[in-house]
């Protein structure tokens, strides 16, 4: 995602989804990558292993812009 401005509302509650899935993912003995997975997005060696880098992964997918779609 590009560096750009995210109203501050959308990130703490895109941040809130993002924990609580992370958080039922690690309860179930899941790994970041399956919670990353789940939202579509590719696992790096960066994000693959650290929780807090999932969230944040997460968190900024929700926020992103919707592409745009042909009619």
């Amino acid at each position: 995602m590009s560096i750009q401005h995210i109203n501050p509302l959308q990130w703490h509650q895109a941040m809130g989804v993002a924990r609580t899935s992370c958080a039922r993912f690690f309860r179930d003995g899941g790994a970041p990558a399956d919670a990353l997975l789940a939202f579509g997005l590719n696992a790096d060696d960066r994000t693959a292993n650290d929780w807090s880098r999932a969230v944040e992964a997460i968190a900024e997918s929700l926020c992103a812009a919707p592409m745009k779609r042909a009619a």
